[in-house]
């Protein structure tokens, strides 16, 4: 009979899941600062939030200031941010995605994830 029947060696598999771990803490680090931007109106309305989601910075175009039409400028920003959020998105499924797919049934064999 094999010593541990066969099973990998819990040490081994506990150093992997702690590098993963790390991985995955350093590459969220590497989101929240980074930036990434969402427009709307052909540039009218620029949002810029980080790859965690959060809203850095937000630029209008004087030309989309309209003091009788405020509803158009709302309706673009939400635009704008809403763009900028799905870029984020992207951004974290490239940096993610990989790592928790690691955590899966391809990552660690005899944990099940």
């Amino acid at each position: 009979m094999i010593p541990g029947g066969g099973q990998p060696n819990m040490q081994q598999l506990l150093q992997q899941a702690q590098k993963m771990q790390q991985d995955l803490q350093r590459a969220q680090e590497e989101l929240a600062q980074t930036e990434v931007d969402g427009q709307a109106g052909g540039g009218l309305v620029k949002a810029t939030v980080t790859g965690s989601g959060e809203l850095r910075a937000l630029r209008i175009d004087p030309k989309a200031v309209d003091p009788e039409d405020t509803e158009t400028l709302a309706d673009l920003i939400i635009a704008a941010v809403q763009a900028a959020n799905e870029n984020a998105q992207t951004l974290q499924q490239q940096k993610l995605g990989p790592l928790a797919q690691g955590l899966g049934g391809s990552g660690i064999p005899g944990l099940p994830f």
